[in-house]
């Protein structure tokens, strides 16, 4: 029996070359615990890169989700609206706070937050006296919500915008960078995202107070004194120094990152476009996506099969691919939650394959993963 091919993952740390040095200068500091100057910097250079006024660098990406909801003083018997069509890290932090998640469908233009069912949600919540106490909107698979539209229903009720743009590091909307005009913007650094410091986070805004509120509670709310003095309960959410020294690694290539994944996408769509029964998720006219994944579209009655069998079908080649993220209105989770709509992300879990999309990929390993999908055609 021959050996097994090389395993294809679906979206891989890719260093740039350069982190190692910064890791470095961190061991020489002795600084490795967490904070000092390798997370001032990553901090600093997040805010130069994408125009956010401040930043807080964190642990994950759902820390700083929590973090914010907080100190919009969510809390018990309180809603948050959020998007259906994301991944549970999103909305968990809601519950931690003891609120509850109402979810909202996707749009099919850009399959992120509908303005439309948000507006809808908002007036039927404020004719009960009930307003939610945020809005929670995902940048899906690195492509940004349309903020204005969503902020254009708020605005008027007072309702707080926090973006989830974890997955949208790079990406731009109408020109300035995902998350710029929310309240707050949470970011994601995780292993498997366009750029990584292996596993943390960052909550970024406009408002100095909020991020330096964020920072006092990441760091335990410890208050002034030379002993330890504490008001009220913090969190030990920090990002530590080593790991962003990886990240400043990162930001050096992020441009380059976010080119070489458009261009995986663009290759995908030229490639199998034309198949019976294949599209792609769209790129919507509001902004630049940075295509951190790859999502195939397959109408099974066209195609010959469903994304399931694809995906076997990759596995079976030693290729990585994974469904779309299953909604939250279906998740047993939140089984008695109230969502408004449904449809469209129901149908993008049913027909939607994410490909491997990784930055390193070689021409060889895309012509790998698409012999797999052309075999798999009627």
């Amino acid at each position: 029996m021959g050996s097994r091919p090389e395993r294809i993952f679906l979206s891989p740390p890719h260093m740039g070359g350069n982190e190692r040095a910064y890791v470095d200068e961190a061991f020489a500091s002795n600084y490795i615990a967490p904070l000092g100057p390798q997370v001032d910097a990553f901090e600093r250079r997040f805010c130069e890169l994408t125009g956010f006024g401040h930043a807080v660098a964190l642990s994950s990406g759902t820390a700083a989700l929590h973090l914010a909801l907080r100190l919009l003083d969510v809390g018990p018997g309180d809603v948050v609206l959020a998007s259906s069509l994301t991944f549970i890290g999103s909305v968990s932090p809601v519950t931690f706070l003891g609120a509850t998640p109402v979810f909202i469908d996707a749009s099919r233009e850009d399959w992120n937050m509908d303005p439309a069912l948000l507006a809808e949600a908002v007036e039927y919540m404020a004719g009960q006296g009930r307003l939610p106490r945020a809005v929670l909107p995902t940048d899906l698979y690195g492509q940004s919500c349309d903020l204005d539209a969503i902020r254009e229903v708020c605005e008027p009720y007072g309702i707080p915008v926090l973006e989830d743009a974890a997955e949208a590091v790079g990406a731009r909307y109408k020109g300035r960078h995902a998350g710029l005009g929310a309240f707050a913007a949470a970011f994601s650094f995780n292993g498997n995202k366009i750029i990584t410091t292996s596993g943390g986070g960052l909550l970024a805004s406009d408002h100095r107070g909020i991020i330096d509120e964020a920072r006092r509670l990441s760091q335990q709310a410890r208050d002034p004194a030379a002993h330890y003095e504490h008001s009220v309960i913090g969190y030990n959410y920090r990002m530590s120094n080593v790991v962003a020294a990886i990240g400043l690694g990162q930001l050096d290539v992020l441009e380059e990152r976010v080119a070489r994944r458009r261009e995986i996408a663009a290759w995908y769509e030229a490639r199998l476009g034309g198949l019976p029964g294949v599209s792609f998720m769209p790129e919507a006219p509001h902004g630049r996506s940075n295509r951190w994944l790859t999502v195939l579209l397959l109408d099974e009655t066209v195609f010959g099969c469903g994304p399931e069998r694809v995906r076997l079908a990759l596995e079976a080649e030693n290729i990585e691919a994974r469904p779309v993220w299953k909604p939250m209105h279906m998740q047993p989770v939140f089984a008695d939650a109230q969502y408004f709509g449904g449809a469209v992300a129901e149908e993008l879990f049913r027909s939607g394959l994410c490909l491997p999309s990784g930055t390193a990929l070689r021409e060889t390993d895309l012509e790998r993963i698409a012999a797999v999908i052309e075999g798999c055609a009627r």
